[in-house]
């Protein structure tokens, strides 16, 4: 691992899915759970559930630039949630679902760009990506209950309905960038 890390902010629905998945991701050292993107300061879950705080859930994620790239990390990001649908991901809705880049750069903004201008040309979803790209002016964790939620709670309704599809997804798109992949 090399002495440098990055952070990405990135939310794409429910921020259980997004952890569970970046997790796994070979590079990636840490994923919280969090809010960002809105106005009010030190936002609950509750408060953020109303949609009226602006924020969005999201996931900050700790990597190594050298074994994950900014772009590889945002394609995973493209894969795995449905960046075409505005202020929602299946039956979670409200602007707190909303598919955003929260980025912490003007090269992380140009890279950005770049990466969802060739997902779009690619054709990859049915419909045009309404994904948001901003700067990032505030993190605010998530309260611990929210933590590792997929991990402590696997055979909840919700994660198996909702967040265990998205893992077994990722894991077979991307098997190559496993974690485990690369202990073998």
């Amino acid at each position: 691992m090399s002495a440098t890390q990055e952070t990405a902010t990135l939310g794409g629905g429910c921020f259980w899915c997004l952890e569970a998945v970046f997790k796994d991701l070979r590079g990636v050292t840490s994923v919280m759970s969090g809010y960002a993107g809105g106005e009010a300061a030190n936002p609950s879950y509750k408060a953020v559930c109303t949609g009226r705080t602006g924020h969005a859930e999201v996931v900050q994620v700790k990597f190594d630039p050298a074994e994950l790239d900014y772009a590889d990390l945002l394609r995973v990001f493209f894969a795995i949630h449905d960046p075409t649908t505005k202020d929602r991901q299946g039956n979670d809705v409200g602007t707190q679902y909303r598919s955003i880049i929260l980025t912490h750069s003007d090269a992380q903004a140009a890279t950005a760009r770049k990466v969802m201008q060739e997902i779009a040309d690619a054709k990859i979803w049915p419909a045009r990506l309404v994904t948001q790209i901003e700067p990032l002016t505030a993190f605010y964790e998530a309260e611990p209950e929210h933590h590792d939620y997929f991990a402590r709670n696997p055979y909840s309704g919700y994660c198996q309905a909702v967040v265990a599809p998205k893992v077994v997804k990722f894991r077979k798109q991307f098997a190559e960038k496993l974690k485990r992949a690369a202990a073998e």
